[in-house]
């Protein structure tokens, strides 16, 4: 390393833009990241923990990509095993294709982390790497590779195969959280009242009271087992509230009283359009524009409530940064599915940084994938920097130097601290490793 690219002291006052930059890529590269909402699982969760080369391939942003590029129709795709599912795709998107897409670019950063030439005409040379190694060797390895120290999971009870797992105790693997997921709970009454029927609670067809106390009972019992970090539910893109429904009903009389009760923030994931081509099966979800007065009548009327907000919708980006501003117990948090494209987690981590100063969550994987982390993070983190590095740079211009220790607490918020204050666990920020 030369003196030129040498790291600056924590306290030297940077005045150079070229420093500024090198900084500032230099530590959110170097930063542990605590992914606060995936859908991953440890390997002791049997067939919910996906990793390898066959589901990283066959992820369902790629199964709707090859609908695209191929005449094979989804009822035929899906009868295919998951191995010719996968080699068709890899035919169909990084043979015959350019990986253009961030779904096909991303599979290609897995590849080349994991020293896999991403260039073969066939998945054969992935598949022995994979052959090769242990579900726990593999997730030290991901874990290590991308900087992550922790991940949320995303939990429901009302799946029996989970569920049972959880009966039986919560993961020995500390770096998996828990998030308590519900909504079958407010999406589907009619359903989540017949699983928690069967499961002992008593329910009825209405949201009396006497439902009310079971789906509390539910919760509460669900919360102990569990040491959740949030609830959580995603939202339709005509999500209201208040609103005369079993939904409404429960968010005001069992959510909300279960969030305050127990500390946790509850978190809303608004503007998915379910099965608008339900031929795709998980890919044939799309995106609308929400309300969001209603989130602002949830923090104004719930003001000891804490709330976690992302918005599926680029349209609403800069109205929840306003509704942050005015309401403090709002956290906006993620660039989430359809936004988690660069150019977009650009202009919103921009949006947000220009809004709020470093009081958000930028970012979280989504991640089903292990291996996904490979690159949902690297390209996250270099947007990140990119836009953090343009407002370091106009603090210098405007006449005041940054040091790399302010560069160090604001990505050290960003990245985990922001999450874990909000959820109650700043426990783990004194515990956490040095970087």
């Amino acid at each position: 390393m030369t003196d030129h690219a040498r790291p600056a002291s924590e306290s030297t006052p940077l005045t150079r833009i070229e420093e500024v930059r090198r900084e500032t890529a230099r530590i959110v590269s170097d930063t542990l990241v605590f992914d606060m909402h995936t859908h991953l699982f440890p390997p002791s969760f049997g067939a919910l923990s996906k990793w390898g080369v066959d589901n990283l391939v066959t992820y369902h942003y790629l199964v709707a990509e090859v609908m695209r590029a191929t005449d094979i129709g989804p009822e035929r795709f899906r009868h295919l095993p998951q191995a010719a599912q996968a080699d068709l795709i890899w035919d169909a998107l990084f043979v015959r294709s350019t990986p253009l897409s961030e779904a096909t670019r991303g599979v290609i950063r897995v590849l080349s982390a994991l020293g896999i030439d991403p260039g073969r005409p066939d998945l054969r040379q992935a598949r022995e790497f994979f052959r090769d190694t242990t579900a726990e060797q593999q997730l030290d390895l991901v874990f290590e590779r991308a900087r992550v120290s922790a991940v949320v999971m995303t939990n429901d009870p009302f799946d029996p195969a989970e569920a049972e797992l959880w009966r039986k105790g919560r993961p020995a693997d500390s770096r998996f959280k828990a998030a308590l997921r519900i909504d079958p709970l407010l999406n589907d009454w009619e359903n989540a009242r017949r699983a928690l029927s069967a499961a002992g609670y008593t329910v009825g067809a209405q949201v009396d009271q006497t439902a009310i106390s079971g789906a509390r009972r539910f919760l509460d019992q669900w919360i102990e087992r569990m040491d959740p970090f949030y609830l959580a539910v995603s939202l339709p893109d005509d999500f209201q509230w208040p609103e005369d429904s079993p939904r409404g009903q429960l968010i005001e009389h069992v959510v909300l009283p279960a969030c305050r009760d127990h500390r946790l923030p509850f978190a809303m994931m608004v503007g998915v359009r379910r099965a608008v081509n339900p031929a795709l099966g998980d890919a044939g979800d799309g995106v609308g524009r929400a309300d969001v007065s209603s989130i602002h009548r949830l923090c104004r009327v719930h003001p000891a409530n804490r709330f976690l907000v992302t918005m599926l919708s680029r349209e609403n980006q800069h109205e929840l940064c306003v509704a942050a501003r005015k309401f403090p117990n709002l956290m906006p948090f993620g660039c989430w599915w359809f936004l988690n494209n660069p150019s977009i987690v650009a202009e919103i981590t921009r949006e947000r940084l220009e809004l709020l100063g470093p009081t958000f969550v930028p970012q979280h994987s989504d991640a089903r994938i292990l291996e996904q982390l490979l690159y949902k993070w690297p390209h996250s983190r270099r947007d990140i920097a990119n836009a953090l590095a343009d407002q370091y740079v106009g603090v210098v211009e405007n006449g005041r130097p940054v040091t790399p220790a302010e560069i160090t607490r604001d990505v050290g918020r960003l990245f985990s601290e922001n999450f874990l204050k909000w959820t109650g666990r700043s426990s783990i920020i004194a515990a956490a490793p040095a970087v």
